[in-house]
C-alpha cells in the first residue's frame, strides 16, 4: 500500500507541475476577424483595428499580449474621445450663440448634421437638457463643462469605446481565441494529462488509507504536520490558493490556458466553449468529490458523516455543475437551484432579473424559486433542522470547506478576540447585503442609479470586489491552510449570518451534552471548523446553541465518550440553557 501511495504522490506533482508548467506555453496571434467576432460592434472593431499595431503580430508571452491589448484599448478610448467628445471650441461657440436664456436648439448650429455632429446633438440633450431655458449667469459655463465631462465620462466610452467592464471581458475572450501553442492544438491530451493524471494519483494516495488503522478519528500529530499546521507545506498551497483566486477573479484573461482544456468539457454539457468561471467550477466539484472520498474514508465509522457528505457532493455535482450547463444547452437561463440571496448576491440585479423574467415560464418558476427559498424555506428548515440543512448537507461553499478544507479545520481560531470578531463583521456583512440588494431593487424600478446621493451601481461594484471575490474567494479559500476551512462561513457569509439568525432564536436544533462523561480530551474543541470552544459546553453539560454552529457533527464524531449528540427536539429544554446563569452559553466565549 505504501508503494501505490507514493506513486500516487508522484502521479498527483506530475500533473500538477503540467497544469503550471502550461501556463507558460501559449503564443498569441490577434487578428481582424478575432476582433470583429468578440467585439461585436462592427464600428468598434473598427477603430480598434486603427488603434493598434497588434494585428498579425505574434507574441509568446501573455504577459506582453494582455499589456499590448490593453494599451490598445486605453489608445482606442482616447481617440473616441477625442473624435466624439465637445471640444473647448464648441462650448465657446454654444455660450457665444445663447445669450439671456440657453435654448438647446443651438447646439444643432455647432455641432452640424454630420454622424458625429448628430452623435454629439443627441448625447447633448440627453445628458443637458435640464438646461433648456435656463437663465445664462456667470456659472453658466460650468454647467455646460459638466454636461461635456458626464458625456465623455458615462457615454462616449460606452457607445464609442470600451468601458471597464466590457474591456475585461473582451480581454480575456479575445486572448483566448489568439492562443496558440500546445495547449490550443491539444486541448484534451492536457485535460488528461493535468486533471485526469491528478485525479488518479488522488485516489491511488486516498483510498488506501482506508487500510491505516481502525475506524474513528484521533489528533494524529496534525499539530506537527508542516501542511496541516501553517508549516512551509501549508503557507506554499495557502500562496497558490490566494494567486489561483487572485488570477480568477481579477485578471482571468492570463488563465486562458487552463481554460482551453476544459474546453471539451463545456462543450459536452452546454455546448459552448468554456470561460473562466466554468474551470473554476469544474475544479470546485472535482475537489469536492476527490476530497469527499477522503471524508468518506476518515470518518467511515460515522453514518452522519458518510451521508453529509455525499449529500454535498451530489449537490454541488448535479445542482451546482451540470445542470445548470445543461440549462443553457436547453436555450434556458443559468441558474443554480440550490443557490439564494444573500449568498447569491447578484440574484436581483438588472441583468439577472431582466433575463429569468424574459425568459417565461421556467424563468418566473425560478425567480420565484429563488425568493420562496429564503423567505420561507429558510426560517421552516432552520427551525425544524438548523443551519446544518444548508451550511453542511447542501451549499457549495460548505461543501468545499468540508471536503477540501478538512484537512485544516483545527486551525480555526477558539478564541474570545476571534468570536467577537466574528459576530461584528458576519452580520455587518449582511447588513451591507441587504443595504446594496435594496439600492439595486430602487434602480430597477425608479431607472435611477443614485439613491440619497450614492450611486447604487458603485454599490454593488464594490460588494462585488470586496465582498463576492475579495472575501468569499481570495481570503475565503485560500486561507484554509493559514486560518482553517471556514473562515468565510464564520466572518463573511451573509446567508450564515441569516440562517445563524433563525437558528440562535427559533430553531429545534441543538447540540447536546453529557457533562458527567467528559474527560476533556479536547478532540472536539480541536476539530471545531467554526472556532467554538466545544469543549467548555461539555465540561459542563450544556446544551450547544451556538448561531455559529453549522451542524457538521465533527465534533461528535471525534469524541471518544459519546458526550455530544445532534438533536431536534422542543425548545422548552433550549432555552433553559440561556438562563443558567451570568456565566451562560449567551455571553460565554
Amino acid at each position: 500500500m505504501k508503494i501505490i501511495k507514493t506513486l500516487g504522490l508522484a502521479l498527483f506533482i506530475i500533473g500538477f507541475g503540467i497544469f503550471i508548467g502550461s501556463f507558460f506555453t501559449a503564443n498569441y496571434t490577434l487578428t481582424e476577424s478575432i476582433l470583429q467576432e468578440k467585439v461585436g460592434t462592427p464600428d468598434k472593431a473598427s477603430a480598434f483595428i486603427a488603434n493598434t499595431n497588434m494585428i498579425g503580430k505574434e507574441y509568446s508571452s501573455n504577459f506582453s499580449f494582455i499589456s499590448a491589448l490593453a494599451e490598445s484599448f486605453e489608445k482606442t478610448n482616447r481617440s473616441q474621445l477625442s473624435k466624439y467628445g465637445i471640444s473647448d471650441e464648441e462650448i465657446q461657440n454654444i455660450l457665444s450663440l445663447n445669450q439671456g436664456t440657453f435654448a438647446i436648439a443651438t447646439i444643432d448650429q455647432v455641432f452640424g448634421n454630420s454622424e458625429r455632429g448628430q452623435y454629439k446633438s443627441a448625447a447633448f440633450r440627453e445628458y443637458g437638457g435640464w438646461l433648456d431655458g435656463r437663465e445664462i449667469d456667470d456659472s453658466f459655463k460650468k454647467y455646460i463643462n459638466k454636461v461635456a465631462s458626464d458625456i465623455k465620462k458615462y457615454k462616449i466610452t460606452n457607445d464609442k469605446g470600451f468601458d471597464k467592464y466590457s474591456a475585461k471581458a473582451l480581454k480575456f475572450s479575445v486572448t483566448k481565441a489568439a492562443s496558440g501553442g500546445p495547449v490550443a492544438a491539444s486541448p484534451g491530451l492536457f485535460l488528461f494529462l493535468t486533471f485526469i493524471v491528478c485525479i488518479i494519483g488522488a485516489f491511488m494516495y486516498i483510498v488506501p488509507k482506508i487500510n491505516d488503522g481502525p475506524p474513528g478519528i484521533k489528533n494524529n500529530n496534525i499539530f506537527f504536520s508542516a501542511m496541516k499546521n501553517v508549516g512551509w507545506l501549508g503557507i506554499m498551497t495557502g500562496t497558490f490558493l490566494i494567486a489561483f483566486y487572485v488570477f480568477l477573479y481579477f485578471f482571468p484573461e492570463y488563465m486562458t490556458n487552463w481554460v482551453i482544456m476544459v474546453d471539451p468539457v463545456s462543450m459536452m454539457l452546454s455546448g459552448n466553449g468554456a470561460g473562466h468561471f466554468f474551470l473554476y467550477g469544474f475544479i470546485y466539484t472535482v475537489s469536492i468529490l476527490v476530497m469527499g472520498v477522503r471524508m468518506i474514508i476518515k470518518y467511515r465509522h460515522s453514518k452522519y458523516q458518510i451521508f453529509r457528505t455525499i449529500s454535498v457532493m451530489f449537490f454541488q455535482t448535479a445542482f451546482a455543475f451540470i445542470i445548470p450547463e445543461i440549462l443553457i444547452r436547453l436555450n434556458q437561463p443559468y441558474f443554480d437551484f440550490k443557490n439564494m440571496w444573500p449568498l447569491d448576491y447578484d440574484f436581483f440585479f438588472d441583468n439577472e432579473l431582466d433575463t429569468l423574467i424574459n425568459s417565461g415560464g421556467l424563468g418566473i418558476f425560478m425567480l420565484g424559486w429563488g425568493i420562496a427559498l429564503f423567505l420561507i424555506g429558510v426560517p421552516v428548515f432552520v427551525y425544524f433542522f438548523g443551519k446544518r440543512w444548508y451550511c453542511s448537507w447542501v451549499c457549495g461553499c460548505g461543501g468545499l470547506a468540508e471536503t477540501l478544507g478538512d484537512p485544516y479545520r483545527q486551525l480555526s481560531d477558539k478564541s474570545v478576540k476571534a468570536w467577537k470578531i466574528e459576530r461584528y463583521l458576519i452580520h455587518a456583512v449582511l447588513v451591507f447585503a441587504v443595504v446594496m440588494t435594496a439600492g439595486v431593487l430602487y434602480s430597477y424600478w425608479t431607472e435611477s442609479d443614485v439613491l440619497l446621493g450614492v450611486n447604487t451601481k458603485d454599490v454593488r461594484s464594490v460588494y462585488g470586489a470586496w465582498i463576492g471575490a475579495g472575501f468569499a474567494g481570495v481570503i475565503g479559500t485560500g486561507f484554509y491552510p493559514l486560518m482553517g476551512n471556514r473562515t468565510w462561513c464564520r466572518f463573511g457569509c451573509p446567508l450564515a449570518a441569516y440562517l445563524g439568525i433563525v437558528q440562535r432564536f427559533k430553531s429545534r436544533f441543538r447540540i447536546t451534552t453529557n457533562g458527567g462523561q467528559c474527560i476533556s480530551c479536547g478532540n472536539c474543541s480541536t476539530y471545531c471548523e467554526m472556532g467554538i470552544d466545544v469543549r467548555w459546553y461539555a465540561q459542563r453539560g450544556q446544551n450547544i446553541v451556538r448561531s455559529s454552529c453549522v451542524g457538521c457533527g465533527v465534533c461528535s464524531a471525534v469524541c471518544p465518550r459519546g458526550v455530544l449528540n445532534l438533536e431536534n427536539k422542543d425548545e422548552d429544554g433550549r432555552f433553559q440553557a440561556l438562563l443558567i446563569g451570568n456565566d451562560g452559553v449567551s455571553i460565554q466565549k
